[in-house]
């Protein structure tokens, strides 16, 4: 019996969706970030506008007085759509479970010093708050924003936010090994003088109409003065004195922050370059809401940092102002 073995090519008829190839080009093969990604925004057949907000369609552009002639103009950098996320978090969510055994395994909690231990809780356990506050904040871009460019990368955000309110409320319990550090929290959330401004701050993002105005208040402003403060100042003087244990324990929260920033950066930066009007209006965006988050984190930073306070918030302001030329603002 004789069998002929032969290699039999098959062209695809298509190489993508009809919808990525018209922005792509026909007969190009397309990425699954694209496909995931381009044109998925609904833009007809509605039928009705929103009960609760009639003078907007139920998907509506102009819910933002920025202005994009193509609103798929937007790019993640790191290319992200559901599997490549949740890829991306479960590899960081390994190495951070990896810490938190360790840190439990070997009783580093237990034996680290009881002022620095002390001072840990009454910096970190009630940004619980804050990151509850950025996973509303990201939920409502993604439900009121347009383009699932900018949308979908604004709901992976809040999920991250809300894992990063866990790993808080789990390091409060493993320092603390006491539920009721948490409703200590909670009470210098609610009526502590030191934290009501940034209560203030996180309580008015809550109310803001445009959803642009929203992503520069939060993503921008906010976790670009906060993280830094908290996970690389206050970070690096707990470890100075007490040892890496906290630095265990926040590494989500530092690795989360380096690689959103690109995005956050590169959203910007683009929006900004579509006209001067946008250019204009993130800028005066960006220099409100600075100029409030500093006042909120003053009380943060002293209590974190003591003397050292002013010094940091200066160099905070100033790194964050060089971050925002860069992208084209002026402040």
């Amino acid at each position: 019996m004789h069998l002929d073995l032969r290699t039999v090519s098959i062209k695809p008829l298509r190489q993508t969706f009809d919808r990525v190839a018209a922005r792509t080009g026909s007969g190009k093969p397309a990425s699954r970030y694209q496909e995931a990604t381009l044109d998925v925004q609904s833009n007809a057949n509605f039928h009705y506008r929103p009960l609760w907000d009639q003078e907007y369609e139920l998907y509506d552009a102009s819910r933002t007085a920025i202005k994009m002639s193509d609103w798929y103009a937007f790019k993640d950098p790191r290319q992200f759509y559901y599997g490549t996320y949740t890829l991306a978090r479960a590899r960081m969510q390994e190495k951070v479970e990896g810490d938190f055994d360790f840190v439990e395994a070997r009783g580093l909690a237990d034996s680290y010093p009881a002022a620095a231990r002390k001072l840990a809780l009454e910096v970190l356990l009630p940004l619980r708050h804050v990151e509850w506050g950025a996973n509303m904040n990201n939920t409502s871009m993604c439900a009121y924003g347009y383009g699932a460019a900018i949308t979908s990368p604004c709901l992976f955000d809040a999920m991250d936010h809300l894992g990063m309110a866990q790993y808080l409320t789990r390091t409060g319990l493993l320092l603390a090994d006491d539920v009721a550090a948490l409703d200590t929290a909670k009470q210098a959330w609610l009526a502590d003088a030191k934290w009501q401004q940034l209560r203030h701050y996180v309580e008015d993002t809550f109310v803001l109409k445009d959803w642009f105005e929203l992503f520069v208040a939060q993503n921008l402003v906010l976790d670009g003065l906060l993280y830094p403060l908290v996970y690389q100042h206050f970070d690096t003087e707990l470890s100075a004195h007490a040892g890496p244990v906290v630095s265990m324990l926040t590494r989500f929260q530092s690795e989360w922050y380096a690689e959103t920033s690109k995005w956050v950066d590169a959203t910007l930066k683009t929006a900004v370059g579509e006209s001067s009007e946008n250019q204009q209006l993130i800028s005066l965006w960006t220099s409100t809401w600075r100029d409030r988050a500093v006042k909120a984190l003053k009380p943060i930073a002293v209590l974190a940092l003591g003397k050292k306070a002013d010094a940091v918030m200066t160099e905070l302001v100033d790194e964050f102002n060089a971050r925002a030329v860069k992208f084209g603002l002026t402040l």
